[in-house]
């Protein structure tokens, strides 16, 4: 799944491509990714002669700005956006066509069909689900270190599920928690009210700076993750963990361990992420 890195890289790869488009029509290939509204022709109406004024992201999440609406729009495992011509054939596993009055599209692919879409009055988006409930941005102000010693204080639950918790912090998937957690040389199991606030003080820097370091080079190609130009990610290069069982650590030369922790595949250092009470 394309955590807040690889989404934040396709949010500016798409500005540069179809900023100030205009929609002349939509096509819906594949009905239950659109959730809102619950009829798929209002919201391929609502669209028509619509302009593309903003792209944002919240998490994982991108937000489509027009001049009346905001379409939100979830990725989810497998889902895709490319800008194409008109005249190009189109993939079997393309389900949204957004079409453009200049002959160019914005395509939807998504082989598993997990993604969502809601379309909101613009001012309405964050106030209901799938954003309402969403945690603080990691690399915004918001994201504050005082606010994060309480959550996990009142969390009964293993660091790297918590996490995961987008509720608590939005954006962070498998590979960035575990990359943080190395960094900040914590065992994904230890419990989440068991750090010291200097623990926690190294945490919070390591998600900011794993983070800041993947958007750089434009998140991690794992599986079939590129952005909207078909271009792949570069962190995977830098990973410290992630994927890579069996390997040497880089830092201490132990091998790495994989097991589950909170049902996802998670790979740590039993030597430099010692587990402590």
């Amino acid at each position: 799944m394309p955590e807040l890195p690889e989404v934040e890289t396709i949010r500016r790869t798409l500005l540069h491509l179809i900023l100030g488009k205009k929609i002349q029509s939509v096509s819906v290939f594949w009905p239950k990714i659109i959730k809102l509204p619950l009829e798929v022709e209002q919201f391929t109406d609502a669209l028509i002669g619509q302009t593309i004024e903003d792209i944002g992201r919240r998490g994982k999440f991108l937000v489509f700005y027009t001049d009346v609406y905001a379409l939100v729009s979830h990725l989810r495992m497998e889902g895709r956006y490319t800008v194409e011509q008109s005249d190009e054939p189109v993939d079997k596993h393309t389900h949204v066509i957004f079409h453009f009055t200049d002959r160019t599209e914005l395509r939807y692919r998504d082989v598993r069909k997990f993604g969502t879409m809601h379309l909101f009055r613009k001012g309405d988006e964050f106030h209901s689900l799938p954003l309402a409930q969403l945690g603080p941005e990691p690399l915004e102000d918001t994201f504050d270190i005082n606010e994060f010693k309480r959550k996990l204080a009142s969390k009964k639950r293993n660091i790297k599920s918590v996490l995961l918790d987008q509720t608590v912090l939005v954006g962070l998937g498998n590979i960035y928690v575990d990359e943080a957690l190395f960094k900040a040389r914590i065992h994904p199991e230890r419990m989440a009210q068991s750090l010291s606030d200097p623990e926690i003080h190294v945490l919070f820097e390591s998600i900011v700076e794993t983070l800041s370091e993947a958007v750089k080079k434009g998140g991690s190609t794992v599986r079939t993750y590129v952005n909207s130009q078909g271009e792949m990610g570069m962190f995977q290069l830098e990973h410290n963990v992630y994927g890579r069982k069996g390997e040497d650590c880089k830092v201490c030369g132990t091998e790495l361990i994989k097991t589950v922790v909170g049902g996802r595949g998670t790979v740590f250092c039993p030597n430099c992420q010692n587990l402590k009470a």
